[in-house]
């Protein structure tokens, strides 16, 4: 069996000759001896051989701390110990130079991971998480690059402006963020939403490797849970007012009017699935777009309404023309004119919901909402649609609508748009 020891290299040609000082080296014998030399040293009478450790009362060492030092070779002698113990019978095949490589390689191993842990502690939130901002910008996911950088802002201002660093986040340190927000009167919803975007800057940089820890504070930190979001959603007949207004052809509260029959029609699809259409997303009467929140792929059937509606948008215009004129491609240059034409279309929604008799202050929020109150309560079945949208995540209604075949969605959608 191979051994492993401590032993001060005495031999002449290892001498420091200056010094007057030997190496100290972690001994292998294995079918034939060799020394590993550690970056230590001292003079025979300032080392002891019995118990492998330095001399505190050497005069070669009266400048050496030698408690750390025999920590830090002793460390190796066990780490050297370890290998060899963890090879097993295979020890039997491999050479003493092959072992000496394999505890080379060990220590080479726990210097870089302990330089790491190290390094990782001074990694800022800020700084990943910029690497995350960039890498959702280039994917054209400027929403969610904002979410990352609203919340890192709101985490920095809690730490008093300074930036956060990664093994600053504990329980506590979370907990007293949710407290602090608490204590401002702000909601649970957007205190959830800021941390579960840290979360998820945070879990990245422990995947890629980029920081390491003891303990994962989210694993015993309960995220606030987010209150259901109070139903808003029209009536049929409100819906029907709003169909019955009559306003000058192009003008704004005309198309406002028409994007909000077109989401309607279209099981409640969201403003900016309606910006991103164009003219080749039409095919045998259909519509087919992916869903910007989820990406899931999902087919409408045109409707009569829209099918009148589209007519005034599709004239003269080529297969890659956005059909609306709030066509956005989803990139970043164009994310921000987009939230411009949200804004304007939701206060136009305010306006048309005043000339419609409506006291809500609607926002294009409400029409997914309303497609699936409506369904309810027109006695569609929760298999087809869920109740009335009331999961927390809408992802979980979209489940439901996708496992169904479309023809039964399509007798849904005319029997609620009708």
């Amino acid at each position: 069996m191979a051994r492993a020891r401590l032993v001060l290299d005495t031999r002449t040609k290892s001498k420091y000759s200056k010094e007057g000082l030997f190496p100290i080296t972690v001994r292998i014998f294995h079918k034939k001896p060799r020394m590993i030399r550690l970056p230590y040293s001292t003079s025979k009478s300032g080392w002891d051989d019995k118990n492998m450790l330095l001399k505190k009362s050497a005069v070669a060492n009266k400048d050496v701390d030698c408690d750390k030092i025999n920590t830090l070779i002793y460390n190796k002698l066990h780490s050297a110990k370890s290998t060899i113990y963890s090879l097993g019978d295979t020890i039997n095949i491999i050479s003493v130079d092959t072992l000496v490589e394999n505890i080379k390689k060990c220590w080479d191993e726990q210097l870089d991971s302990k330089v790491k842990k190290d390094l990782s502690n001074e990694i800022t939130l800020d700084s990943w998480a910029q690497i995350l901002i960039d890498r959702k910008l280039k994917a054209n996911k400027p929403a969610t690059a904002k979410w990352y950088k609203d919340s890192i802002m709101a985490f920095t201002k809690f730490n008093e402006g300074k930036e956060v660093k990664l093994h600053q986040i504990s329980v506590s340190f979370l907990k007293n963020f949710e407290m602090e927000h608490i204590s401002r009167g702000n909601s649970k919803n957007g205190i959830s939403s800021y941390i579960r975007a840290i979360r998820a800057i945070y879990n990245s940089a422990l995947r890629e490797d980029r920081y390491s820890n003891s303990k994962n504070p989210f694993l015993n930190y309960k995220i606030p849970a987010t209150g259901r979001t109070k139903k808003k959603a029209l009536s049929k007949e409100k819906i029907i007012a709003i169909r019955d207004l009559d306003y000058e052809k192009y003008s704004n509260l005309w198309h406002t009017r028409n994007y909000f029959l077109c989401m309607f029609n279209c099981r409640g699809m969201n403003l900016i699935d309606l910006a991103k259409l164009r003219v080749k997303d039409i095919s045998n009467n259909r519509i087919f777009y992916g869903r910007s929140k989820t990406g899931d792929l999902l087919s409408v059937k045109v409707t009569k309404e829209f099918a009148e509606i589209l007519e005034f948008y599709l004239h003269d215009k080529d297969k890659d023309d956005f059909i609306f004129p709030i066509g956005y491609n989803g990139s970043v240059s164009t994310f921000k004119k987009y939230r411009s034409d949200r804004r304007l279309v939701n206060k136009l929604l305010k306006k048309i919901a005043a000339d419609a008799g409506i006291d809500e202050k609607i926002t294009s929020y409400y029409i997914r909402h309303s497609w699936a109150t409506i369904a309810k309560n027109m006695g569609i079945s929760t298999e087809i649609i869920s109740e009335g949208l009331g999961h927390h995540s809408i992802k979980t209604t979209e489940i439901y609508l996708k496992s169904f075949d479309n023809t039964v969605l399509d007798d849904a959608n005319d029997l609620i748009v009708a």
